[in-house]
């Protein structure tokens, strides 16, 4: 019966049908059913009119009709009634096909009055209130909470009101009966005190009471991130018991070397931590899938290069895709250094890599004899064929779609290692939901020698202030970038805005010997390297730019960072931003510029940066004023768009629910017992349905 198409349903028929599903996309019964109120109004709560104040929400009150009144000519016509209790009076007003009512009214009768009360001549007036008899509402008990489903603008205009949906839910439960199948295991539900099925889906359509509708939103929301815990585990569960993996057994010449030898600096315990969870992984004979989380300047590079090396030092391949050719471009850099040393062969290739160099890669890449291959998407191509593909290296991952990292899976049967790696610090709910299937190692802590950056925030009218601030810096040695934002409406205007400031901050550096470069989105890559080499070289002590320099820029030499409208930015990349600098001995300072108007979200956003340098706490505030879509990037594939259950304020609960999955499948990992059967049809049915497909494909 739940499949049966909403057209079938009392008080839908043919056209709101095909609403509906233009609209909503609820085509069957089911869809319906799960169509969740988003908030729900205390209608056991009676307003005194004294009580009115002018902006004040919906409010419901309780008294008598004095007077009925038609005013107007033509298209002003409307009728209006004098309502009354024991402390004053209000206008209701109708402006439309208020026939009906003006035949409903009576002046003897109690009426409940509903609705937006509004100012007009200093009076207050309600326009088109819901109104019944305190007798009628008395008998409807269960609508003292009443449900408000979300809507459009368009049903809203073909008469999708509160009352209408209320309705249409009364004539489903008719229709279907209390009699939905219970999809949670009883000892689950039992131990945790949920509500069965019938009474949790009746309670969140229609409340009994404020306790009943706490209970069944918590009962539907376990289930909703139950059911995802139990794809993501199963998932990962299946991939270490059948998907075979190289086996790094050797750690020996080129491992033993580097970290005896060419090794940089003394690694961190987290550094450590991470290795071995790693080597783990790569010795155990399963496929390592294995996402390496780590705030800006952590040393996730180290490790990934000792992690190449533990496959080269068993006869493999290594790879590591970057999102970007900057980016791509600094880790080449970055790796290159630490691979001559050891003699070992590595190779660049992006989609301005030159013909003649992409035929050298393709051949050496073919017969084994380059050993490492750093790139961008270009990596993914057809012709792009490793002769014995160990190790595949994801960053930034979160900027590839789930099909772009399966085609590294293809580059070698069985497939490589995968560390997937992420200077954006994700918080905890977000990583249990969307890598729920990976397992996750986290960097969290900073090099020995590093000093926190100081974030300050100055205003506008403070500007010749900081810039006197960055030439006594210049003048220890320093050199300082200056960030503008981009006016992404006008490529013209942001490139005029940025040249202008270059011009008026190569004027304040005119009497001195340091020199100002820029570098933008719009420039050729070889002239953006050029410049951005300069600046490496302190050939140019000033970097104007914009947000190009977010990711894979590496000057320890740089300790200032400026961000002009740093209001404009987000928490993500005023972060990342930052990241920029602090990474030297000196002490480094991010200086976030802004005008006096900031909007309360504005001012959130510099309040947090200038009060901590986490990037898993950053993170979390972010999550909150942006949710998880635009936390990942809209070019993440399986973005979570949860009916009822919310990744912000339900983390306690996700972390009970992947607890209760874990145990589950512990004890029957393909879910054959006979208790576990609803479960499973269910868990089928919703992957049929590809209500998570691009989470777990």
């Amino acid at each position: 019966m739940l499949q049966t198409p909403v057209k079938y349903l009392q008080g839908i028929g043919k056209i709101r049908a095909q609403l509906l599903e233009k609209e909503l996309g609820i085509k069957t019964y089911e869809d319906l059913l799960n169509h969740f109120p988003f908030r729900y109004i205390d209608r056991s709560k009676f307003y005194k009119i004294n009580e009115i104040r002018n902006a004040v929400a919906d409010i419901q009150l309780k008294g008598k009709i004095l007077h009925i009144e038609e005013q107007g000519e033509g298209r002003k016509k409307r009728l209006t009634a004098l309502f009354a209790d024991e402390t004053g009076e209000i206008e209701l007003v109708w402006f439309k096909n208020y026939q009906w009512i003006k035949g409903f009214l009576n002046t003897h009768t109690t009426y409940v009055v509903y609705g937006k009360p509004t100012l007009f001549n200093r009076k207050f007036n309600i326009a088109h209130p819901e109104i019944e008899s305190l007798q009628d509402f008395q008998k409807k008990s269960f609508v003292k909470l009443q449900p408000v489903y979300s809507s459009t603008e368009i049903l809203n205009k073909k008469g999708f009101n509160t009352r209408l949906w209320t309705q249409i839910m009364t004539e489903l439960f008719k229709e279907t009966g209390l009699n939905f199948k219970e999809t949670l295991p009883a000892d689950i539900k039992n131990e945790l005190k949920l509500l069965d099925k019938n009474q949790a889906l009746f309670n969140i359509h229609f409340p009994q009471s404020l306790d009943l509708l706490h209970r069944a939103q918590t009962r539907l929301k376990f289930e909703e991130l139950f059911y995802l815990q139990i794809q993501l585990l199963q998932k990962n569960i299946y991939r270490k018991k059948k998907i075979k993996g190289h086996v790094f057994e050797q750690i020996n010449r080129y491992f033993n070397r580097f970290y005896q030898n060419f090794l940089p600096f003394e690694l961190t315990a987290a550094q450590k931590r991470v290795l071995k969870e790693i080597r783990r992984d790569v010795k155990s004979g399963i496929q390592m899938n294995r996402l390496l989380q780590g705030d800006v300047g952590s040393g996730k590079t180290i490790v990934a290069f000792m992690t190449m090396l533990m496959a080269i030092d068993n006869g493999f391949q290594a790879s590591l895709m970057a999102p970007t050719e900057i980016l791509a471009q600094q880790h080449y850099n970055g790796l290159k250094k630490f691979a001559e040393l050891l003699g070992l062969q590595i190779k660049l290739l992006t989609g301005s890599t030159k013909k003649k160099e992409r035929q050298l890669i393709t051949e050496t890449l073919a017969d084994g004899s380059l050993n490492i291959l750093v790139g961008t998407h270009a990596l993914l191509e057809d012709y792009v064929r490793f002769n014995r593909l160990g190790l595949a290296i994801i960053d930034e991952q979160h900027r590839f779609g789930v099909k772009q990292r399966a085609k590294l899976w293809q580059k070698n049967t069985p497939p490589p290692h995968i560390l997937v790696m992420t200077a954006t610090p994700i918080p905890r709910t977000l990583a249990l939901t969307h890598y729920g299937d990976l397992d996750i190692s986290i960097i969290d802590e900073l090099p020995p020698g590093r000093k926190p950056v100081k974030t300050i925030h100055r205003y506008r009218k403070d500007k010749l202030k900081v810039f006197e601030f960055i030439k006594k810096e210049l003048d220890k040695g320093r050199q300082a970038y200056v960030v503008f934002p981009l006016i992404e409406e006008s490529e013209v205007l942001d490139y005029q805005n940025l040249t202008d400031n270059y011009e008026k901050i190569k004027k304040f550096f005119a009497d001195t010997p340091y020199q100002t470069g820029m570098v933008h989105g719009k420039m050729k890559p070889d002239e953006k390297e050029a410049e951005m080499q300069k600046f490496k070289n302190n050939q140019t002590q000033v970097l104007v730019a914009t947000t190009v320099i977010e990711v894979g820029v590496d000057v320890p030499n740089a300790s200032i960072m400026l961000i002009e409208s740093a209001e404009r930015f987000g928490l993500s990349q005023l972060h990342q931003l930052r990241g920029r600098v602090g990474r030297g001995a000196d002490q480094s300072f991010c200086i976030l510029m802004t005008d006096y108007k900031l909007s309360q979200e504005a001012r959130i956003r510099i309040d947090t940066m200038t009060a901590t340098n986490d990037g898993f706490k950053i993170a979390e505030v972010d999550l909150k004023l942006r949710g998880p879509g635009n936390i990942l990037g809209t070019r993440q594939s399986g973005i979570m768009r949860f009916r009822i259950a919310d990744l912000i304020k339900d983390a306690p609960m996700l972390r009970t629910a992947r607890q209760y999955a874990y145990r589950l499948l512990k004890n029957d990992m393909y879910l054959q017992k006979p208790e576990n059967q609803v479960l499973k049809y269910f868990l089928q049915k919703q992957i049929k349905e590809s209500q998570f497909w691009n989470l777990i494909g």
